[in-house]
């Protein structure tokens, strides 16, 4: 059983027995999240980019866990300068892990710390492949990651401002073709204010399942 977890905002982990991966660990300060980082036990941490709703609790969390953050070679510089265990990689990379196999995507958006890039990550998770998007625009190499990947689970901001909004995620979603899509990036702050349900409404008249999870509420994959 794989099992996925929402937190609020971009923070997500998937478990399965005794692997678990956290992606984008924005704990303290995030008025969307229910948890404590205390709280969360894992064996990685993907960090999209480094701004800090985003990097967030990262550097506490793999201190107190010993848990390995994976990321762009300059995410992974900040980790290793805060005597974390880390895997560097970048833009296209592809690596094989215990689990399954971590692919680094272009996304669209500040970096968040100097020299980087934000990015996003395609992972095989004992069998499930997953597309966390990260903060990004709608860019039509989308289509690409789609032909590459067969997306089971497309994790998709929708928030706008700083991110895709509604309408730029449905036309995401055409070009990745997911099995189901689940929102992220949205209703945190009044500035990122959305309606989850009429963006399901947008891609369930597409035959694709939308999956609107509450903070602190868990999902079966």
């Amino acid at each position: 059983m794989i099992t996925l977890k929402f937190y609020g905002h971009a923070c997500f982990t998937v478990t399965h027995k005794n692997t678990t991966l956290l992606f984008d660990p924005f704990f303290t300060g995030n008025p969307a999240n229910p948890a404590s980082p205390d709280e969360v036990n894992c064996n990685y941490i993907l960090v999209s980019h480094g701004h800090g709703d985003h990097l967030g609790d990262t550097i506490a969390i793999a201190k107190r866990t010993g848990a390995t953050v994976i990321g762009t070679a300059e995410l992974a510089a900040l980790a290793e300068q805060q005597n974390c265990a880390n895997i560097s990689m970048h833009l296209g990379g592809k690596r094989s892990f215990d689990f399954g196999y971590v692919r680094i995507t272009p996304a669209f958006h500040g970096a968040g710390i100097p020299g980087g890039h934000a990015a996003g990550f395609i992972v095989s998770f004992f069998g499930k492949t997953l597309y966390f998007a990260g903060d990004t625009a709608l860019f039509g190499d989308m289509a690409l990651l789609g032909r590459l990947e067969k997306i089971d689970y497309a994790l998709l901001p929708i928030g706008d401002n700083y991110t895709m909004g509604p309408d730029d995620a449905v036309e995401a979603v055409k070009l990745l073709q997911p099995q189901a899509v689940i929102p992220m990036h949205y209703n945190t702050w009044p500035v990122i204010a959305q309606s989850p349900e009429a963006f399901k409404e947008k891609i369930t008249a597409m035959n694709i399942p939308v999956h609107i999870m509450n903070p602190g509420e868990s999902m079966e994959l």
